[in-house]
């Protein structure tokens, strides 16, 4: 297994207590395979990522418990030093905002050099001469001519195809991709989605791919993980997540997801509000919002019932996954 994610916990301190940003992750993901994680702003996609990369704030963030095995190893063991190094060169990330993300006073040429210069010795006209195979490689129009203008030239989508570019750099053997397709328009987004999907084929890597919209990643990924308040509340193969969702949160993004069908009609959306990290509700978290919730919702919190166990096992933490998945 490339990644595995065990039995994660972040927290970060704050002035009004302790905020359970994390609580228990568990997840995996292998070569040449895609991860999709979803979940509504806060869920804590983002900041498992940034536990995963090493790039975490502490403080206030802290790692209070978990495993992160990559290759074998965990990452959490490593000094950090050693995390460097396999930062970039076997693992890299890329942020959802390209604009913020990049340098606004180096060419796009220089910052892509840069991760050859640092990490592979080379010269600095090596390194722009790659930099443009880079650019090709992810079809920039125009790449010899583009490669010294500067991130504010270029077009939201074509920032985005320069951090890609950034992130394979080195050929790593794990991407995440951290809303990859945020502010950019439909068509872009397919796209962005494509290049992804078949980069990710070419060079055989594992990809983790973080977003809120099921839409997004129905033809790309190859099994998801749904967040709510920190917590894995559903994974599965994404065609059984599609076909059958078996937690309420799942089913209630599904049917947010507009449709040609219902022209016309109002589009649904899951009552409420996701709830506060600090004071996170007892029992099941997604209880207060949830259509199907009972009595023991709101006192036990359901473990991470087995679905299916193969050929990719499926889980759900509700206490009502039969009844959901049938409804």
């Amino acid at each position: 297994m490339l990644l595995e994610v065990r039995d994660l916990h972040v927290e970060f301190t704050t002035r009004d207590g302790v905020a359970k940003a994390v609580n228990g992750v568990d997840y995996c993901v292998d070569s040449g395979e895609t991860l999709a994680v979803l979940g509504e702003s806060g869920s804590g996609k983002s900041v498992t990522a940034q536990a995963v990369m090493g790039i975490l704030d502490v403080p206030p963030g802290r790692i209070a418990g978990g495993e992160i095995l990559f290759k074998g190893r965990d990452l959490l063991k490593m000094r950090e030093e050693e995390r460097r190094r396999i930062r970039g060169a076997e693992m890299a990330m890329i942020f959802q905002d390209a604009l913020s993300s990049l340098n606004p006073v180096l060419s796009v040429g220089a910052q892509l050099g840069e991760m050859y210069e640092v990490h592979r010795g080379m010269s600095r006209k090596a390194a722009r001469a790659k930099a443009v195979e880079l650019m090709d490689r992810v079809r920039i129009p125009a790449a010899k001519q583009r490669v010294g203008d500067y991130p504010h030239q270029f077009s939201g989508g074509m920032r985005q195809r320069i951090m890609i570019a950034m992130a394979l750099a080195l050929e790593p053997a794990l991407i995440i991709a951290d809303e990859p397709t945020t502010a950019l328009d439909v068509t872009v987004q397919a796209q962005v989605m494509d290049l992804l999907a078949e980069l990710r084929r070419e060079l055989d890597m594992g990809l983790i791919l973080i977003t809120h919209d099921l839409g997004v990643v129905a033809d790309v990924a190859d099994k998801i993980a749904v967040m709510y308040a920190g917590r894995i509340v559903e994974a599965a193969p994404v065609h059984e997540i599609y076909a059958a969702p078996a937690h309420p949160y799942t089913r209630g993004l599904l049917d947010s997801i507009p449709r040609l069908d219902q022209k016309g009609q109002e589009l649904y959306a899951i009552k409420g509000l996701p709830p506060n990290l600090l004071r996170i509700p007892p029992g099941c978290a997604f209880n207060p919002r949830c259509p199907m919730a009972q009595p023991v919702c709101r006192t036990d919190v359901p473990p991470l019932y087995e679905v299916t166990e193969s050929p990719v096992p499926r889980t759900s933490a509700c206490h009502f996954w039969k009844e959901c998945l049938h409804a």
